[in-house]
């Protein structure tokens, strides 16, 4: 897209790409999207596995002390942690240049039809509590090898005004689901981290908050156990049965008390961390138990902690407790955790985000090429009821070509 001859006008139709790797580090995923005023419709979509260099990389940075083993063992040379994530930053900028350019392959289309790539990077670091969140990409590499305009660093400019800087994407969800039937409703994301947009006539304003892990600790404790990066349809979790007790010593950790707005990330929830509660448990309880009971365990963990939340929320701002929760992420993929919450919010009714007419996989990304377009538009896209900030702002940076 030429930025001399072309003003972004609100209400003309233009190309944005949006681009996401979430918490679970299972891949990159970026959409094609057609924006008519907030309404996106989907063109293409297109997904790349993490090279297992690139992988192992991000896990050892965004795992607290984890780059040292790392450095040990990958054999590049590394000196120091910011090695690692200068040479991951510039691998992941090759690996979106890579999904961007196939993506518009197989879609037909050329780099000067797309106004800007929304990119979230990937997060290696969130401290809300000392106001940064970290990251990695360089958006340099991507409008180099693109051509296209790069939206980026999404996060700390919403921190700079006081804001956790997550999650963002609640101000998409009012944008473009809020129109859906006039009940109560909340768009629950399952990725690495489960967070909740709570939507209601009987709100003042968008409520939203991470709630607490969710594929983060259920991808770690069956690749430990299989060797297979997710627990397929949740079937291994089913073979198992949940741990009352455990599940109660779990769901003590302190942010489930914490009020929103806050967010977290895998600076608290990891395998180390659930690695040190089963040892606690072990010493005063019976460890009969397999690793399918805790994979249980942890799929309960994750839909006990969603309902806790929205039933906070909904008992306190919403005149009703019935609603209908729209699951998007990788977990509306897992059919046990889908069940589990159903269980757990017996009064409300759970359903996939295609019902919204996104498939779960994909609104996570259709969101950053959202918040690209806000950017582009000098519009704010934070919402301070979300995330604590003491005023609306615009997101991120543009890198151009």
């Amino acid at each position: 897209m030429h930025f001399d001859d072309t003003e972004l006008n609100e209400h003309e139709p233009l190309y944005f790409i949006g681009m996401m790797s979430g918490t679970s580090l299972d891949g990159l995923d970026a959409v094609l999207c057609r924006f008519d005023n907030d309404k996106p419709t989907i063109i293409n979509h297109h997904s790349l596995a993490f090279p297992t260099d690139l992988k192992s990389a991000l896990l050892a940075l965004t795992t607290p002390n984890g780059v040292d083993s790392y450095i040990k063992d990958n054999g590049l040379g590394f000196e120091s942690e910011l090695d690692v994530f200068g040479w991951a930053s510039v691998f992941y900028g090759e690996l979106c240049s890579q999904a961007v350019l196939e993506l518009l392959d197989k879609s037909g289309m050329t780099a000067d039809e797309i106004f800007a790539i929304g990119c979230h990077g990937q997060t290696v670091r969130h401290r809300p509590h000392w106001h940064f969140s970290l990251q990695l990409l360089d958006p340099n590499v991507l409008a180099e090898r693109t051509g296209i305009a790069v939206v980026s660093d999404f996060r700390r400019r919403d921190m700079a005004v006081g804001g956790q800087g997550a999650p963002l994407t609640p101000a998409f969800h009012e944008a473009v689901f809020n129109h859906f039937d006039d009940c109560p409703k909340a768009v629950l994301n399952l990725g690495g981290i489960a967070n909740i947009t709570v939507l209601s006539d009987g709100i003042d304003e968008v409520i939203g908050f991470d709630t607490g892990c969710a594929n983060l600790l259920l991808d770690g404790w069956v690749k430990r156990h299989t060797g297979a990066d997710f627990d397929k349809n949740g079937d291994w979790a089913k073979s198992g049965q949940v741990i009352p007790l455990l599940l109660k010593q779990l769901l003590t950790h302190d942010f489930f008390d914490k009020p929103y707005p806050k967010s977290t990330g895998r600076e608290e929830f990891n395998l180390a961390w659930l690695d040190d509660e089963l040892d606690k448990f072990r010493t005063s309880h019976s460890p009969n138990y397999t690793p399918q009971d805790v994979q249980a365990t942890l799929v309960d963990l994750t839909a006990v902690s969603v309902a806790n939340a929205l039933y906070d929320v909904a008992g306190t701002k919403v005149a009703t407790t019935k609603g209908v929760l729209f699951v998007c992420g990788g977990g509306a993929l897992n059919d046990h955790l889908m069940i589990r919450l159903a269980h757990h919010l017996p009064h409300w009714q759970v359903q996939s985000s295609d019902t919204l007419g996104i498939a779960p996989t994909l609104v996570e990304s259709t969101a950053f090429a959202w918040l690209a377009r806000q950017t582009m538009l000098s519009k704010p896209a934070n919402l301070p009821s979300v995330t604590g900030a003491n005023k609306a702002v615009v997101l991120g940076q543009v890198c151009f070509p």
